[in-house]
């Protein structure tokens, strides 16, 4: 997938306004088998898999003992034997890795990257153009659910998930069959104006929601409390990698929080720009960009605590001037075009 094709802000706002098409075929995805899989990934994931019924996807993240994060992913359950991971390209060979050390007996780890095909298909008229390949209602699968079905005359997996805000769906398949499935959408969707989208619209699209970015906005030296994962850090449940740690940092409270930063003039924020407060250093942007939907410079980052309250003034230092930002509600643009009041 290239930067872009049309252009950033043209495919972005066709996403948001009509439909496109993502290959995100590089993500990973591992499939876990066996009788005792859902104790294997209850150990693994931060999460709680146990209350998952078939077809359900869950959000979860992986964690080092010391909290820190291996990676985010997403955990499908197939049944209650098998269920399918889809993990971040730069992170394939480092999670398989991981969950090989700490594999538990009677279960069975595959690695399908390679074979599997994965298209996001994201915008209002994404729902529209789908249905025209498929006998699935796929008015009934709700967000964050899946169901198999024929997809353009082949079996596949098909998921209302995606990483732009938008209603839409992720579809899985083998890797042969790709071209003819990609043809297939786009002759579905021409009367819709789709179009292919880059990596740099998928880089705006999530940043207006608020969506972490691996390698920018967590990794090994965050965890999840800081990063505003609490809701997905269930350490109630049974032990599991990294409990222990993020018990102690929650008990403590976490030093520094992931919040949202808005400029109140004309500038971008990048990723590495220092965050100032109150006189002082308090932080750092690790994602920033243009919202072409708000027509503002946005950023993501880490502040200290103390300065980390929605409506606190901040300056981003943009190529050595401090540049005023407010600290807002994420997401930036909540979902179908309602903005955020902060």
């Amino acid at each position: 997938m290239p930067v872009q094709y049309s252009g950033i802000i043209e495919e972005h706002k066709k996403v948001r306004t009509a439909v496109g098409v993502f290959d995100v075929s590089h993500m990973g995805e591992f499939f876990v088998k066996g009788k005792k899989s859902l104790q294997f990934l209850q150990s693994m994931t931060i999460n709680d898999v146990a209350p998952m019924s078939s077809g359900r996807v869950q959000y979860s993240a992986m964690c080092y003992d010391d909290g820190g994060i291996v990676d985010d992913l997403l955990v499908y359950k197939i049944d209650d034997d098998e269920y399918m991971l889809v993990v971040n390209a730069s992170n394939i060979e480092k999670d398989f890795q991981w969950m090989k050390d700490h594999q538990l007996p009677d279960t069975e780890l595959c690695n399908d990257s390679e074979s599997t095909s994965l298209l996001a298909i994201q915008g209002p008229k994404a729902e529209a153009v789908m249905q025209k390949l498929t006998e699935l209602k796929l008015s009934k699968i709700a967000s964050y659910y899946f169901s198999y079905g024929n997809v353009a005359g082949h079996r596949m997996m098909v998921s209302r998930t995606g990483y732009t805000g938008e209603q839409g769906f992720e579809i899985y398949f083998p890797s042969n069959i790709s071209e003819s499935v990609w043809d297939a959408v786009f002759d579905a969707g021409k009367e819709f104006g789709i179009a292919p989208i880059g990596l740099g619209a998928r880089d705006t699209l999530r940043l207006e929601m608020g969506y972490r970015l691996y390698g920018n906005d967590i990794d090994r030296m965050t965890n999840p409390l800081e990063a505003g994962l609490g809701w997905i850090t269930k350490l109630a449940k049974d032990d599991f990698i990294g409990k222990l740690a993020l018990k102690r940092i929650k008990s403590e409270g976490p030093k520094r929080k992931f919040v949202g930063m808005m400029l109140a003039e004309k500038g971008v924020p990048r990723h590495g720009y220092g965050v100032y407060a109150d006189g002082s250093a308090t932080g750092t942007v690790t994602s920033g960009t243009f919202s072409p939907t708000l027509e503002k410079g946005i950023g993501l980052g880490y502040v200290a605590a103390a300065h980390a309250q929605v409506g606190k003034r901040v300056g981003i230092d943009i190529r050595g001037t401090k540049q005023e930002a407010t600290i807002v509600a994420l997401p930036f643009l909540l979902p179908k075009g309602r903005i955020p009041e902060n």
